[in-house]
């Protein structure tokens, strides 16, 4: 099937909240979308997505989603 549309579980969190879609828990994608794809689609600078855990596992912006993942984007975090 070519461009099956798949949902994943996406949560933004801290600043990126913001941008947060409705339904996000179904947000649609196409299989083989990367999460850079979705970044920018957002129109949220790649700068302020520096942490994403797919499925609770770190990845890279560069990874590419087949659908039923949970997708959690975080920016980046200051310390103290």
């Amino acid at each position: 099937m070519e461009h099956e549309k798949n949902t994943i579980d996406l949560r933004l969190f801290a600043s990126l909240a913001v941008h947060m879609p409705p339904e996000a828990n179904r947000f649609p994608i196409c299989a083989g979308t990367t999460v850079a794809q979705i970044v920018d689609g957002m129109h949220i600078p790649r700068s302020q997505a520096k942490l994403v855990f797919i499925n609770g596992v770190r990845k890279e912006l560069e990874t590419s989603l087949k659908g039923g993942e949970r997708v959690a984007i975080f920016p980046p975090l200051g310390g103290g």
